[in-house]
C-alpha cells in the first residue's frame, strides 16, 4: 500500500484543490478504511458553494464526504466491505444517554467543518462506525445508506402510516428516498414537486409511484389541495431547503397535520405563513441526520423494498472532482458519486 493518497480539500467557496497527503494512522480504537465510494449531498453543494453552513464556516481547508464506503485495510476485519457511518457520538453526554446521539453536545461528523470528510484515498474511522455490507450490496448502494436513513428518519418523525397520503416537496434525491420510504411505511398517495426546469426529477418521482407536479407559484400546492379534494396530505415532507417549498408544504398539508422539514436552507432561515400553520393546527419537525437506521437500511436494500441504485446517475473519479461538485451545483441528474 502507498503511504501517500489524493485527497480533495475545500479551500473556499468554488474553490476545491487536490493535494498529495500522507496515509493517516488509526489511533486506539480506528481501523484504516481504503474508500471506494463518497456520494454528494446537498450539504456539500453548500459547502461548496457558500463555504458555510448555517453559523459553521471553514476555517481551514476541509475534506468533505460523508455518504461513503469503502475496506478495511487491517485488522481482524481486513478485507471487510464496510459502510462508514459518519457520526462520532460520545455515547456518553445526556442526549446520547437518552438515545438520541444525532443530537450528541460534541457530535463530530465527517465533512462538516473542522471534521475532516472521506473525498480521499483512505481514512482512519472508529470501528464501532463502521457498518458491514452484505455481497448483495454495491460499494455505491453502501455509501447511500446515509441519506436513506435520513429519509427514513424523517419519516418516522412524520409518523407516516398505512393509507395515508404525503407529499414532497422537492424530488433530489432525499426527496426521492422519502417517497420510496413512504410507500414502504404504508402511504398509498404519494404526491412530489419540484421546479419545472429540472424534469428528470419529477420523472423519477413519477417513476416512484407519485403524481408530481412543476412549481409554479405556489399552484403547486393548489394542485394538490385539488388532488386530494380539498382535505390536503397526511404529512408534508419539504426537502428542497428553498422558502418556497417550506411555505407550499405547509399550504398543501391537511389541519392537524404533519410538516417535516428536511432541506437546508441557504440562508439559514425557514419561514412561512403563521396564520395558515395556526389554523391548521400543524406539528412541525425539523430534521437533524438521522439516529439508529443502518441495519434497517440494509434491509429494506437488501429485499430491493428501496431502489438505491437508479438514484446513482453520475460517476466520476477522485481526480475530477472539482467537475462532479459543478455537476452536482446545477442539479444535473440525481445523485453524483465519485469513486475514489
Amino acid at each position: 500500500m502507498n503511504s501517500r493518497m489524493q485527497v480533495a480539500r475545500i479551500h473556499g467557496a468554488g474553490d476545491m484543490r487536490l493535494h498529495d497527503e500522507p496515509v493517516p494512522t488509526p489511533r486506539s480504537g480506528e481501523a484504516l478504511v481504503k474508500v471506494t465510494a463518497v456520494g454528494v449531498c446537498g450539504s456539500d453543494v453548500h459547502w461548496f458553494r457558500e463555504g458555510h453552513i448555517g453559523g459553521d464556516r471553514i476555517e481551514a481547508p476541509l475534506v468533505l464526504g460523508h455518504e461513503c464506503a469503502g475496506v478495511i485495510q487491517g485488522g481482524a476485519r481486513r478485507g471487510e466491505r464496510v459502510a462508514i457511518d459518519p457520526a462520532q457520538a460520545c455515547g456518553r453526554c445526556s442526549y446520547c444517554e437518552e438515545g438520541n446521539p444525532n443530537l450528541c453536545s460534541v457530535l463530530r461528523f465527517a465533512g462538516h467543518a473542522p471534521q475532516d470528510g472521506a473525498l480521499c484515498g483512505y481514512v482512519a474511522w472508529p470501528e464501532h462506525c463502521l457498518v458491514p455490507l452484505p455481497a448483495a450490496l454495491s460499494d455505491v448502494e453502501g455509501a447511500l445508506l446515509e441519506p436513506l436513513g435520513v429519509a427514513m428518519y424523517a419519516v418516522e418523525l412524520g409518523a407516516v402510516g398505512p393509507g395515508m397520503s404525503v407529499g414532497v416537496f422537492g424530488s433530489g434525491p432525499i426527496g426521492l428516498l422519502t417517497l420510496q420510504v413512504a410507500r414502504v411505511a404504508g402511504a398509498t398517495r404519494l404526491f412530489a414537486t419540484d421546479r419545472a426546469d429540472v424534469p428528470h426529477r419529477l420523472e423519477a418521482a413519477r417513476a416512484l409511484g407519485a403524481t408530481a407536479f412543476a412549481v409554479h407559484d405556489g399552484g403547486e400546492a393548489e394542485d394538490i389541495l385539488a388532488a386530494t379534494g380539498g382535505r390536503g396530505v397526511d404529512v408534508a415532507f419539504e426537502a428542497a431547503g428553498d422558502p418556497e417549498a417550506v411555505e407550499a408544504a405547509v399550504a398543501a398539508v391537511k389541519p392537524g397535520g404533519r410538516a417535516i422539514l428536511v432541506g437546508i436552507p441557504s440562508e439559514d432561515r425557514v419561514a412561512f405563513t403563521a396564520s395558515v400553520a395556526r389554523r391548521k393546527d400543524l406539528l412541525v419537525r425539523v430534521v437533524h441526520r438521522m439516529k439508529h437506521t443502518y441495519p434497517r437500511a440494509i434491509q429494506l436494500v437488501e429485499s430491493r423494498r428501496v431502489d438505491l441504485c437508479s438514484l446513482a446517475t453520475h460517476r466520476f473519479s477522485l481526480a475530477d472532482v472539482a467537475q462532479a461538485y459543478a455537476v452536482a451545483e446545477r442539479r444535473e441528474g440525481l445523485k453524483i458519486i465519485i469513486e475514489c
